[in-house]
């Protein structure tokens, strides 16, 4: 009888006993999420100050068994989305992902190309500065993401490929009569997987390298064509090439980059094109370095000073039209940045800077921000 009571008690889960012994599963359901709230004043124009709620982002993964999850980001931006409003709301992530083995993987679905040290890792913590720099916003169109395959290979010692196939740009998009192209050539053709024209795939390769205790270095290439089957759009091809480079030493980080892109077979739609605001560019560049200072501390919580140079160029060269008709390539930019960032509580960072175009084209602006992780 006692015998029988015991191993009831037990079956039943006895206080003490077996919740005790065992430890808690992991969920299979996860959230995290990530916002920013910025402040930018014009230094020129005082009276087209803006206050703006940029991104609000929920997360969600799932886990169905020990190799299989899901990853997706609901991302809504400028807080308000309607016909009359300049807000978005969109699926910035949304893949299932499944272990090949202990060190490879596969993902398949709507995922961040692994272009540059941004795009894959944008979240406003991860960042110096109140908005994201801008050669991988205007020459690497971050946040990057196309629908697809692809597949990662991490190494014993530190190193990281990544290649796939998935969507590319569609030309047929490119806008003439609006600056859009002028301020992001590639953000301006970017499909996002919104019913994304699939006639022309794409590819990517990409390598990194961490191996050594506070660096990283890495490359990457994404190719593909644009025509998408569109009439007057045939031989259109994409390609875009970064290399990039970050060394953390003590209490110092500097980071590197530097990012070419070319548009090819733009020269009979740019004559269709002519007499418009903005012709198709054959070429486009951009480059940054950057120092931060991790040396003010409160406590374990970083205050970090930084600067930042960039030099960019979204038109720097256009395809030949004959005498007279092909336009000329557009000056450089060239940015400095001066900020500060205070790492309030983890997850949390306030950040204050000041940018100054020192090829005096205009842009010179202050900007305040909050930004959030979890």
């Amino acid at each position: 009888m006692k015998l029988r009571i015991l191993l009831a008690l037990l079956a039943a889960g006895f206080p003490g006993w077996s919740d005790a012994a065992t430890p808690e599963a992991e969920p299979a359901l996860s959230w995290w999420g990530y916002g920013e709230l910025n402040y930018d004043r014009p230094a020129d124009h005082p009276e087209e100050a803006r206050f703006d709620l940029a991104r609000f982002v929920i997360g969600a993964g799932y886990r169905f068994d020990e190799h299989t999850r899901l990853q997706s980001e609901l991302e809504v931006e400028h807080a308000v989305s309607s016909s009359s409003d300049p807000g978005e709301v969109e699926i910035e992530q949304a893949y299932i992902e499944h272990d090949l083995r202990d060190d490879s993987f596969v993902r398949v679905g709507l995922f961040l190309i692994p272009s540059g040290l941004l795009n894959e890792n944008h979240e406003p913590t991860r960042f110096h500065g109140v908005f994201r720099n801008f050669v991988e916003t205007a020459i690497i169109p971050s946040t990057w993401r196309e629908g697809g395959i692809g597949l990662q290979h991490d190494t014993a010692n530190g190193l990281k490929l990544q290649a796939g196939v998935t969507t590319g740009f569609d030309l047929s998009k490119w806008d003439a009569a609006s600056s859009e192209g002028t301020d992001s050539p590639l953000g301006s053709i970017h499909q996002e997987l919104a019913q994304a024209r699939a006639v022309d795939f794409s590819g990517h390769l990409a390598v990194n390298y961490t191996g050594t205790p506070g660096l990283k270095v890495g490359a990457s290439l994404f190719t593909g064509g644009a025509g998408q089957g569109q009439a007057g759009f045939a031989g259109a091809k994409v390609s875009l090439w970064e290399g990039h480079m970050r060394w953390e030493v003590r209490t110092l980080e500097l980071s590197a980059l530097y990012a070419r892109g070319r548009i090819s077979g733009t020269a009979p739609i740019n004559m269709r094109l002519l007499g418009s605001a903005t012709l198709i560019p054959q070429s486009f560049y951009g480059a940054y370095l950057e120092a931060a200072w991790r040396g003010l501390a409160q406590g374990d919580l970083p205050l970090t000073p930084f600067l930042r140079y960039e030099q960019f160029n979204t038109a720097a060269s256009y395809a030949d039209l004959g005498p007279g008709l092909t336009p000329a390539a557009h000056p450089e930019r060239r940015a400095l940045t001066l900020g500060l960032d205070w790492l309030w509580t983890r997850g949390v960072v306030l950040k204050a800077d000041y940018v100054d175009f020192t090829d005096s084209g205009g842009g010179d602006r202050l900007a305040l921000g909050l930004g959030y992780e979890f």
